[in-house]
């Protein structure tokens, strides 16, 4: 017996000992993990791409943009829309493991482009990159290939509105539904709810969020659909604006202010202000960010709509954007070629300016 017992007690060290060579647990070929998250900027000029390292302050190269006329992002990639759509990973990223999360950097790549004129719109998850152009032809990547530094075309379809993967499947936004196809592009079903001229998309802890010409449909993680119905008329939300993964959306409502979408507790809300032109949210419970065509950056209770703090920021706004993490907003500014750091927690206080050299007309904040 103890002969038997000291056999299994061997096998069992050997079972929890780790392989000489074996790869330690996060490890990414290429990358360097870090303790802490790398947070960066995407800028366009509107003839080339650049990345700023909001850590260390530096500006890396990312090639040659051409005619951007917009930038979106995926937590690693940016995609810069115009004549083609070009992507460039911005060499940083997270991977959230539900019990923890890894932090990664590396080098700056330009990855070329993808065909196709825009304006274009694109959503990744883990598996799958589905770019739609302004044609409504939806190109479908290969995402771990696209990791790895080569776009790879997996499939193609077309569609009306956005087409967003999750849940192991794509949700395509064509007609007065959203369906559920799978990754190759094959109908599964429709979506009970209806949503009439989709347009807009995001991507929250909750589901998915899909605009929709009376309200936003939300899909849950099971693929089911609920509407969430504006209150008021006003004009519709078309693009939302918010932190990554949270849940609280921040949209343009055209002359009549801001409308805020809590997806939690299936409202809306419209905060009245004048002359808005770029929205965000931080996130639940947190601001709500706008700013106006004089260059006055707000902020806003979520809840209430009362203006909280409000700050003179840009001489002329121009192709204003506003971005927003964990804790700081950023705000371009291709006037003075610069982007400011703001403090949202501490009524818009200006943290820090960067200045670049360059215009940056276009901006997307990766590493999140």
């Amino acid at each position: 017996m103890k002969i038997a017992l000291a056999g299994l007690l061997v096998l069992a060290g050997c079972a929890i000992e780790p392989a000489e060579n074996a790869a330690p647990h996060g490890y990414v070929a290429g990358a360097e993990e870090t303790a802490e998250p790398q947070y960066r900027l995407v800028l366009a000029d509107g003839a080339k791409a650049h990345v700023l390292d909001l850590l260390s302050g530096k500006v890396y190269a990312a090639g040659e943009a051409g005619d951007v006329t917009g930038v979106t992002g995926d937590g690693r990639h940016a995609f810069l829309s115009g004549g083609a759509l070009r992507i460039v990973d911005g060499g940083a990223w997270m991977v959230d493991h539900g019990d923890h999360v890894h932090y990664y950097r590396s080098a700056v790549r330009d990855l070329g482009e993808v065909t196709g004129r825009g304006p274009h719109e694109a959503f990744s998850d883990t598996a799958v990159t589905a770019v739609r152009s302004g044609d409504g032809t939806v190109k479908l990547l290969d995402r771990a290939r696209l990791d790895k530094g080569d776009i790879a075309q997996i499939g193609v379809l077309s569609a009306g509105g956005p087409v967003v993967p999750f849940a192991g499947h794509l949700l395509v936004a064509d007609g007065d539904a959203v369906q559920v196809r799978t990754r190759a592009g094959a109908r599964v079903r429709t979506i009970g709810e209806g949503c009439r001229e989709p347009e807009g998309a995001a991507v929250t802890r909750r589901g998915v969020v899909v605009g929709c010409a009376d309200g936003a449909l939300v899909v849950d993680g099971n693929l089911a659909g609920k509407k969430i119905g504006y209150p008021v008329r006003g004009v519709r939300a078309t693009e939302f604006h918010h932190r990554p993964g949270s849940t609280t959306l921040a949209a343009m409502a055209g002359d009549q202010g801001i409308w805020v979408l809590d997806v939690t507790r299936s409202t809306w809300k419209l905060i009245r202000s004048k002359g808005v032109v770029a929205v965000n949210a931080a996130g639940d419970g947190l601001p709500v960010l706008s700013l106006t065509g004089d260059g006055t950056l707000q902020s806003h209770d979520p809840a209430t709509g009362k203006r909280t703090a409000r700050t003179k920021l840009l001489a002329v706004p121009e192709s204003p954007v506003i971005q927003v993490d964990t804790a700081r907003a950023y705000v371009n500014d291709p006037a003075r070629k610069a982007v400011h750091e703001i403090d949202y927690n501490d009524r818009l206080r200006r943290a820090r300016t960067f200045r670049l050299g360059f215009a940056p007309r276009y901006m997307t904040e990766i590493g999140r």
